[in-house]
C-alpha cells in the first residue's frame, strides 16, 4: 500500500477521528477511519496497530493478525505491534504463537511491569496446554464423563428452596420456576443440573449433523442467533415471542455461551426447554461450543464457579453432541457459520460429518460454524483467522446445488441484530443486544410463517441486567484487550 501522495498531517487527523470512533465503541468507523490514515501515510506503524486493535474489538482476529505484522515490517522495535499481534493469536487460541510476541515485548520493553505480567500469564497458559497435551488420553481410549456421573445419588439439603424436578421429567412448571430463580441470581441445584445436562446429552447424540425441521401449514417457527450468556435478554425473546413449546417452537442458532455472565443460566434454561419437549426447542452448534473457546471467553471458569469442575468436562462432551445444521421444510438452511471452501457440498456430505469431536481447524465442520459472507463474488481469506469469506455466487451455488430458497445464519454483530445480504438469499440474525454491554446494537429473532415460510424479523433493546461484568469469568490475560 506504499504511495507517492503521502500526506502526513491528513493522516494525523484522521487518526484523531479513529481514535474517538474508538473511545465511542464504533469500531466499524474507527477501521474505516485508519484506513483512510493508511492511504496517506502507510509507513506508520501506529496506524497498522491501531487498526489491529479495532479488528479484535470486532473480533477480526485475522485481520488483526495481519496488520500487527505489518506495524511490525515497518518498526520492528514497535512494542504494541508484537503486543496487538500476541492479543490476536491468544484470542483464536494460538497460546505458543502468542508466546513469541509477548516475549519480544518483554525484550524491548524490559522494565514495564504490564508487559512483564502478560509474559507470566501467558508463559502460564502454554504450560498448562503443554501439561494437558502430556497427560491426553487418545479418542479411542477416552471415557464418558457422563458415563460415570449418577445424579439420583446426590442429596437434596433440606434449606434448598430452589426448583426441584419431580421424578425423570422435566416440566414446565419446574422450568419457570428455574429461570425465576435464576433471574433473581439464585443457584440451581446440581443434582437437577446433572439430571438436565444429561437427558439432553441423551436426545442430542441420538441426533444426524443435519437435522429436518418440518413446520405444518398454519404453523410458525422461530430461529435466534447468538445469546452469549445474555440470560436476561433472552428471558426477554420470550417474553416478546412466548415460551418454548409444541405451538411455540424455536431453533438457537449457537454461540449459547462466553463472553456473557450468565452463560450457565442460558444453557440450563435451552437445555431444560429441550427435556421439557424435544420438538420445541432444537440446538445448533456454534464455534464457541468448544473447549478452546470456552477456556478463553470465560464460560468454563463460570461453570466451574457456579458449578464444579466436572460439569466442565460434562459441558464439553455434550457440545459435541449438538448437531452442525438444519433445514427447515425442505427450504431453508440454517447453519451458525456459513458455507464452504469448495462448491458442490450437498446435505448429504454435512449428514455424513462424523461431528462428535472438537472443531477441526479446517473442513467442512469448521467453516460451517466460522465462515462469514462478504459482499464480493467468490471468496476470500477470513477475517476471523479461521474458516473463509464468500460472495453471493457461492451462496446461489449452494441453494441450487441443494433446492433450497435461502441460507440464515448468525456468528456476527449486526447494528440492527440481523443484516440480509446476497440478494436476499442470506441473511444474518444475532440475538444478543448491546453484546458484551458495549456495542450498542439490537438483537433479532426470525419467526417464519407456513407455508410462505416468508421471514419475518422482529428487533429488540437490551434489558438491564446484575452488575456482573462481561467476561467476568475469563482468564485474567484478557487484560490484553483492554
Amino acid at each position: 500500500m506504499d504511495n507517492d501522495n503521502s500526506n502526513p498531517s491528513g493522516a494525523e487527523e484522521l487518526k484523531l477521528l479513529a481514535n474517538e470512533a474508538f473511545k465511542a465503541y464504533k469500531y466499524s468507523q474507527a477501521i474505516d477511519l485508519y484506513t483512510q490514515a493508511i492511504v496517506l501515510n502507510s509507513q506508520n506503524a501506529v496506524y497498522w496497530a491501531n487498526r489491529a486493535f479495532a479488528h479484535i474489538r470486532l473480533e477480526e482476529y485475522g485481520s488483526a493478525v495481519q496488520d500487527a505484522s505489518k506495524a511490525i515490517e515497518i518498526d520492528p522495535k514497535y512494542s504494541k505491534g508484537y503486543y496487538r499481534r500476541g492479543a490476536a493469536h491468544l484470542a483464536m487460541g494460538k497460546f505458543k504463537d502468542a508466546l513469541k510476541d509477548f516475549q519480544q515485548v518483554k525484550r524491548i520493553c524490559p522494565n514495564d511491569p504490564d508487559a512483564t505480567k502478560k509474559l507470566k500469564e501467558c508463559e502460564k497458559a502454554v504450560m498448562k496446554l503443554k501439561f494437558e497435551e502430556a497427560i491426553a488420553v487418545p479418542d479411542s481410549q477416552r471415557q464418558s464423563i457422563a458415563d460415570s456421573i449418577d445424579y439420583h445419588s446426590i442429596d437434596i439439603e433440606p434449606q434448598y428452596t430452589g426448583a426441584r424436578i419431580e421424578g425423570e421429567t422435566v416440566t414446565l412448571e419446574f422450568v419457570k420456576k428455574m429461570m425465576e430463580d435464576f433471574k433473581n441470581q439464585k443457584c440451581l441445584h446440581k443434582r437437577y443440573a446433572f439430571q438436565i445436562v444429561l437427558q439432553t446429552r441423551e436426545m442430542l447424540r441420538m441426533l444426524p449433523s443435519l437435522v429436518d425441521i418440518s413446520v405444518p401449514d398454519g404453523k410458525h417457527f422461530t430461529v435466534c442467533g447468538d445469546v452469549h450468556g445474555q440470560f436476561y435478554d433472552l428471558l426477554n425473546i420470550f417474553e416478546l415471542n412466548g415460551l418454548p413449546s409444541e405451538e411455540n417452537p424455536y431453533l438457537f442458532n449457537g454461540d449459547f455461551v462466553d463472553r456473557g455472565s450468565f452463560s450457565v443460566e442460558v444453557i440450563l434454561t435451552l437445555f431444560a426447554f429441550k427435556c421439557m419437549c424435544p420438538s420445541a426447542m432444537y440446538l445448533a452448534r456454534g464455534n464457541h461450543e468448544s473447549k478452546s473457546m470456552n477456556r478463553i471467553y470465560g464460560f468454563e471458569g463460570e461453570a466451574r464457579s457456579k458449578l464444579n469442575g466436572t460439569f466442565v468436562e460434562l459441558f464439553a462432551e455434550v457440545f459435541c453432541c449438538l448437531p452442525l445444521a438444519h433445514v427447515i421444510n425442505e427450504k431453508i438452511f440454517v447453519v451458525h457459520g456459513g458455507l464452504f471452501s469448495v462448491d458442490g457440498v450437498k446435505l448429504d456430505d454435512i449428514r455424513a460429518i462424523d461431528r462428535f469431536c472438537e472443531p477441526p481447524e479446517e473442513g467442512l465442520m469448521c467453516e460451517l460454524l466460522w465462515s462469514d459472507p462478504q459482499p464480493l463474488p467468490g471468496r476470500g481469506p477470513s477475517k476471523r483467522g479461521v474458516g473463509l469469506s464468500f460472495g453471493v455466487d457461492v451462496t446461489k451455488r449452494f441453494l441450487e446445488d441443494n433446492n433450497l430458497d435461502l441460507v440464515v445464519r448468525s456468528h456476527e454483530v449486526k447494528d440492527e441484530g440481523y443484516q440480509i445480504e446476497h440478494d436476499g438469499k442470506l441473511i444474518t440474525v444475532f440475538s444478543a443486544p448491546n453484546y458484551c454491554d458495549q456495542m450498542g446494537n439490537k438483537g433479532a429473532f426470525i419467526r417464519f410463517e407456513a407455508p410462505e415460510m416468508k421471514p419475518n424479523i422482529v428487533t429488540f433493546t437490551a434489558m438491564p441486567h446484575p452488575d456482573v461484568k462481561p467476561m467476568a469469568y475469563a482468564n485474567n490475560f484478557f487484560g490484553l484487550f483492554s
